[in-house]
């Protein structure tokens, strides 16, 4: 609440004085009937003296020791914090964060690729159509890391021909300490809520297995929207009703063969 200028007096904890800081006031006198000379420190304990007149009071605000701050916090906790809060806005700071908390070393055409062309087009619809053994998983997996720790993807999801899946499963840890899980019949059997797409929000599934299944492409649309869809072995799809691509209804789509 506002303070009144006689209100002030010495050994007062002083907020609206110095923005951002709290003072201890070390004395107070009125020196006209409209204005106070304060004497005061700041946590650094130097004293410093200010006139305050009446349109000051609306930003003044005595502050009991209840509500003042105190310094007697776990420090440990507040250096967690601290850095966790860092590795949050590093990518503003680090353009290719991704590549540099991932256990890759990609080649020019790999970063050109994913920086220069697939993460400058949002919503993304790419298809990456390079030669066997040209790193496309690796480019996929730098892709999905970036836009992870950019806060722009959330679920993500993998079609991949069931031969495959463990093969991506096992780079995306490996690489990029992405944990995906498979999504078998099993897996939907199991489900506590009758529909693990909406358990998983990093989930890897098999197209031959989806495919050939109505009430899996109908848990699918019913599901919760995906941030982004990577489709491996992509020439092996076809726009049939009953195929897989039927849910290709999401925000931000990758593909690749």
């Amino acid at each position: 609440m506002p303070t009144k200028l006689e209100h002030i007096h010495a050994s007062a904890q002083l907020r609206g004085l110095v923005p951002n800081q709290i003072a201890t006031v070390v004395s107070a006198q009125m020196t006209t009937p409209d204005a106070l000379t304060v004497y005061y420190t700041l946590p650094n304990d130097q004293i410093q003296s200010a006139v305050l007149f009446r349109k000051s009071e609306a930003a003044l605000e005595i502050v009991s020791a209840e509500q003042a701050q105190d310094l007697d916090a776990d420090g440990s906790l507040l250096r967690l914090v601290s850095e966790a809060y860092r590795i949050q806005l590093a990518h503003l700071f680090d353009p290719r964060l991704a590549v540099h908390i991932s256990l890759v070393e990609p080649l020019p055409h790999q970063i050109t690729a994913v920086y220069g062309e697939m993460l400058a087009r949002q919503p993304l619809r790419y298809l990456l159509a390079d030669d066997p053994g040209a790193g496309k998983t690796i480019m996929a997996g730098l892709l999905i890391k970036e836009l992870l720790v950019r806060g722009d993807v959330r679920r993500c999801l993998i079609c991949t021909p069931g031969s495959l899946a463990e093969q991506w499963q096992d780079e995306l840890w490996s690489k990029f300490r992405l944990e995906f899980d498979i999504l078998t019949r099993e897996t939907v059997e199991a489900s506590r809520t009758g529909n693990p797409y909406n358990e998983h929000n990093l989930a890897i599934i098999w197209l031959d297995q989806v495919s050939r299944s109505d009430e899996l492409i109908e848990k699918l649309k019913a599901a919760e929207e995906w941030d982004l869809i990577v489709c491996d072995e992509a020439h092996k799809m076809a726009a049939y009703i009953r195929s897989a691509i039927s849910f290709m209804r999401l925000k931000t789509t990758c593909t690749k063969p």
